[in-house]
């Protein structure tokens, strides 16, 4: 049975592997707008290390954590998790817990008595700046594109973990730890392919990926209780903004924020989303600012871990595009 599965990235015409000139000189990777997604189904990390070590000699392709929204929707499409507020577009991806993970170790020390071509003793020297439960686990090491030509260990390390974790679970665990939390994004870009050298003489590796067997084929991830945010004071819920405040609309207000603190875990973005929809209508009638809206889901969403300008980004395209669903009857000025 698959346990779980990884969203591959295909640039069409775009090269998203960097480029070594015979020169020494490093090209960057290629600005890719659109993307094709696939959904790719893993089982372990043994079945993670055959896809990677077929997607290191697909220079067009690439990978991201998050998860396919709409699978009708998935050609030529942008790397998106929130809509765009000035086109109205819609996410392609969403935040998903995932058994496999990512660790990007770059610019490291690497110690003088390991070369870079040893990809075991880089890795070892990585993992000693990791929880412990990283130590004696198996793990895939793979040689950044810079991995050889510039100083320090560039290196990404794949582990397979003991349950799901979500993006904001693995921020709250590495916190203070050297690696890159950028690729716990769920539209984060997570490279994949081997560099493309002009003359194969130039390339200092003679393998880019290696498995490394350990004690534990599994990481043992903290419990949701240990990784769960921390708990803030309630924000102060709304409050009827004058005499003759519409009811109906502060009642909305401040059901809605309730909502939002009660969401779980994974579904707080939508849930976020589904109260901004239903409070435009609202705002378009006047019976309630932009500003009450805003205020009010920010707290809300910051109260259970969400960021900020996220929750204002999701209002302010909820408000753009409020729904055509009427208010009930009696309800407006």
């Amino acid at each position: 049975m698959t346990d779980d599965n990884i969203t591959v990235l295909r640039a069409r015409g775009r090269r998203l592997a960097k480029r070594v000139r015979s020169d020494g000189t490093i090209d960057a990777y290629d600005s890719a707008r659109t993307y094709d997604l696939f959904t790719a189904p893993i089982a372990d990390l043994a079945a993670l290390a055959t896809l990677l070590d077929r997607l290191l000699a697909r220079p067009d392709c690439a990978v991201v954590r998050g998860a396919i929204i709409d699978p009708a929707r998935t050609q030529g499409v942008r790397r998106r998790v929130h809509p765009d507020p000035s086109t109205g577009e819609c996410p392609t991806l969403r935040e998903a817990p995932r058994l496999w993970l990512a660790l990007d170790v770059d610019s490291a020390e690497r110690p003088e008595a390991v070369p870079a071509h040893d990809l075991p003793g880089c890795a070892a020297a990585a993992i000693r700046g990791l929880p412990k439960a990283f130590h004696d686990a198996s793990c895939i090491v793979q040689a950044s594109g810079s991995h050889g030509l510039k100083p320090g260990l560039r290196l990404r390390l794949w582990y397979w973990l003991s349950r799901p974790l979500t993006g904001p679970e693995l921020k709250r665990w590495f916190r203070g730890v050297p690696v890159d939390p950028a690729v716990f994004r769920p539209a984060q870009v997570i490279y994949t392919a081997a560099p493309i050298f002009d003359r194969a003489a130039d390339n200092p590796l003679s393998a880019r990926m290696v498995a490394v067997s350990g004690a534990s084929s599994t990481v043992t991830a903290p419990s949701a209780a240990a990784l769960a945010p921390p708990r803030r004071p309630p924000a102060p819920l709304p409050s009827p903004r004058a005499p003759s405040a519409n009811r109906y609309a502060s009642v909305a207000l401040t059901n809605a924020a309730a909502r939002v603190y009660r969401a779980a875990e994974g579904r707080r973005h939508d849930t976020l989303l589904s109260e901004a929809i239903g409070l435009a209508r609202f705002v378009a009638a006047g019976l309630l600012t932009e500003s009450e809206v805003a205020e009010t889901l920010r707290g809300a969403g910051e109260h259970v871990g969400k960021p900020g300008e996220e929750c204002e980004q999701i209002v302010a395209w909820a408000i753009a595009h409020p729904s055509n669903r009427p208010l009930p009857a009696g309800i407006g000025r």
